[in-house]
């Protein structure tokens, strides 16, 4: 098989909890669920505060910077349709709102990291992906 005929990313298929954030990220927005009663922001999507356990659960659109919690650098593909990416690295960050996600980093990689996000568009589907921000002086 040549790169040419190399099969298309699997595309992800959101069910009722997670249409939301899939939703957003097609509109270049990012949100998380905010529990109504303690307050606290969290990702995966779930039914209920993971944290409290109150059901009453909302989205919210958060800004995509924070920091880097942990990462990995992949060397070998998981799909076919990433053999011609490798190496990669999948990100684990630490939202500023307080909740964590993961995503592809680009830029030098390290703990604690500043990152901001950035969408990248795939035919049926938007992904978040994080760059290492640039250093203030």
């Amino acid at each position: 098989m040549t790169l040419d005929q190399a099969p298309a990313p699997p595309v992800p298929q959101p069910d009722p909890d997670s249409a939301p954030y899939w939703q957003a990220l097609r509109e270049h927005r990012v949100v998380v669920q905010r529990c109504a009663a303690c307050g606290v922001h969290h990702f995966p999507p779930t039914p209920g505060c993971p944290h409290c356990g109150h059901p009453d659960v909302t989205w919210v659109e958060v800004p995509a910077t924070g920091t880097v919690y942990s990462y990995v650098t992949v060397h070998r593909a998981f799909d076919p349709a990433f053999a011609d990416q490798v190496p990669y690295v999948i990100a684990t960050v630490d939202l500023d709102c307080g909740a964590r996600v993961i995503g592809r980093l680009t830029g030098p990689a390290a703990i604690d990291a500043r990152v901001e996000g950035e969408f990248a568009d795939h035919p049926e589907w938007t992904e978040l992906r994080f760059r290492v921000a640039a250093a203030s002086s």
